[in-house]
């Protein structure tokens, strides 16, 4: 208690110097945590933007020629057809599973008096592993409904609760299981609710259909097929995606009379180059996240062993009278340790409290803001945290630093003569 007391007093009487080691410690650590929380905010933002699709799996749309060809000018509108469809299930059988398509149109729902304005979209049944579609109620498009072109709809559990909301009618104690096996009006015809699925928080709120359906109604006057989709397999690295697009995009260019080599023609969204992209995007993010970080912990570091090179310097005097009075080297040691110790942990704590702050108010202000990329809504910012272990962690090394640096002074303060240190100014 007696030495605890001795080294408070000793910080009252350098407060300047105190709260400059403080301080060394705490920004040290502070920034650390700041800085690991915001790069994981953007990790994990991106990480769940990838989860929502089927890695191995493409998305094939029509785009407009770059180059002139047979001649042809550029700038031609290319729409996919029936006959791609073919080609890619056929032509492209060894790596390609399942083929399907989707068709887009905008649509008014209604039951009763509530209605609802969203996007349709006509899909094939593999849509809901390639797009992850987590149904809650009754089931998805299937293939019976494709070949008999079935007036079926799928709709999210909030767009279940608006058709029910103050609705007349009680089905199911107002619950949207209960509106599985209901009818619906989609503009002028009767849907059959077959199934709801779990709106995601970042996802675009379609409504799903059979494909040949929303085609027969909406695109009956045009060839276009809107967009293709595909799940694959044998493709396991980047080259072999590569090479496989290139084949691809040659003989879809070639169907459209377009040039081989036009990129602009065909467009394809691969999920599994993406995601590869993004792996390795995100472990150059992590790599400069730490190392930033450790020098930022490493400028903390430095701050605290000159401080307490010049607390010992300053105290050489004192050392000196306690030496020439009997004091033993280990009692100067010790309270050189012990002080640094507690002014590193205290201040270091400080700056692991205050870190943690930071990263909960960018959660709760810019953690939650998304934005529309058109295709779907994107989190850019998601839970921008860093785990309890690792800013214990950082405390721990910080106060460890802090220890060491105050050991070296301390060891050359405690061996010095006092005689030596009496004549030190």
């Amino acid at each position: 208690m007696e030495l605890l007391n001795e080294i408070w007093q000793t910080a009252r009487r350098n407060k300047l110097r105190t709260g400059l080691t403080g301080f060394a410690v705490a920004w040290g650590i502070f920034m650390l945590i700041v800085l690991l929380g915001a790069g994981n905010g953007l990790i994990n933002a991106n990480l769940k933007q990838s989860d929502r699709f089927l890695n191995s799996s493409m998305v094939v749309f029509g785009g407009w020629t770059s180059k002139p060809y047979q001649g042809l000018k550029e700038g031609r509108d290319i729409n996919l057809h029936e006959h791609d469809m073919e080609i890619t299930a056929t032509e492209f059988k060894k790596n390609v599973d399942e083929v399907g398509a989707q068709y887009n149109a905008s649509a008014t729902i209604s039951l009763g008096q509530q209605y609802i304005s969203t996007t349709i979209s006509g899909v094939y049944p593999n849509h809901i592993n390639i797009d992850k579609v987590e149904l809650l109620y009754g089931r998805f498009v299937n293939d019976i409904d494709i070949r008999e072109s079935r007036k079926v709809l799928v709709i999210s559990n909030k767009q279940a609760k608006e058709l029910l909301n103050n609705n007349r009618e009680t089905i199911n104690n107002n619950r949207e299981a209960g509106l599985v096996g209901k009818f619906v009006n989609v503009g002028s015809f009767a849907f059959k609710v077959v199934g709801i699925f779990k709106e995601n928080e970042n996802g675009r709120a379609d409504a799903f259909s059979s494909y040949t359906t929303i085609k027969r109604i909406y695109g009956a006057n045009t060839d276009d097929i809107g967009r293709m989709e595909f799940t694959f397999h044998g493709l396991s690295t980047e080259e072999e995606n590569e090479a496989f697009e290139k084949d691809y995009r040659r003989r879809l260019n070639a169907e459209h009379q377009a040039h081989p080599d036009d990129e602009d023609a065909v467009w394809m969204w691969n999920r599994f180059t993406q995601n590869l992209q993004m792996e390795q995007g995100i472990g150059i993010i992590r790599t400069a996240l730490w190392i930033i970080g450790l020098f930022t912990l490493l400028s903390g570091i430095v701050g605290v062993s000159n401080i307490m090179l010049i607390t010992v310097k300053e105290r050489t005097h004192e050392f000196g009278i306690r030496k020439a009075i009997g004091a033993k080297p280990w009692s100067i040691l010790k309270l050189i340790i012990i002080e640094s110790v507690i002014i590193t942990t205290f201040f270091g704590y400080i700056g692991m409290v205050l870190g943690i702050a930071a990263n909960e108010y960018m959660d709760a202000t810019i953690g939650h803001e998304t934005i529309d990329t058109g295709l779907f809504k994107a989190t850019m910012f998601l839970d921008p945290t860093v785990g309890l272990d690792v800013c214990i962690e950082a405390t721990m090394v910080m106060i460890i630093a802090g220890t060491i640096a105050g050991l070296i002074p301390a060891y050359k303060a405690s061996r010095i003569r006092p005689i030596e240190a009496l004549r030190a100014e």
